[in-house]
């Protein structure tokens, strides 16, 4: 009886190791699929000032939220991204862009993705949500906040 319960632990130790390393690499997957979207739509998107990039990134109900230089900060996803259409891009402009990912925390189909974006003379950082929608990864909400350097 002992010998049977001690191959029936090892073996489901066998399968919860397997299952880690399957969830692991799915999450490693799921992150790079951010960091995609993140480079690929989201700073390429701001920085071009390109809309039809920009709106690839985003669910249409995504919410934005944040304080700039203290004052209070919300818009719709159209209301964002309108006002990203009628300013002058980084790009136009050679002024500084620049943006990086900080980190991408990833569980079962929501991540939290946190990004440092210099635009002009702001300084943001954002903590951007995402939702696994099908196949594809979108910002379903975007929190921002502008820091003094």
């Amino acid at each position: 009886m002992k010998y049977l319960l001690t191959i029936a632990f090892v073996a489901s130790m066998i399968s919860a190791v397997r299952a880690q390393k399957i969830n692991k690499m799915e999450t490693q997957k799921d992150s790079a699929a951010i960091a995609a979207v993140l480079n690929d739509y989201y700073f390429k998107g701001i920085y071009e000032g390109d809309i039809s990039i920009l709106k690839k990134a985003f669910d249409s109900r995504t919410l934005v939220f944040g304080d700039i230089k203290g004052q209070p900060y919300f818009k719709t996803v159209e209301q964002y991204l309108d006002g990203v259409a009628h300013r002058q891009s980084p790009k136009d402009s050679g002024k500084l862009f620049k943006s990086e990912i900080l980190s991408v925390d990833v569980i079962n189909s929501i991540a939290v993705a946190k990004t440092h974006v210099r635009i002009y003379d702001f300084n943001y950082y954002n903590f951007l949500t995402f939702h696994k929608i099908g196949d594809q990864w979108l910002i379903i909400n975007k929190t921002l906040s502008h820091v003094a350097e």
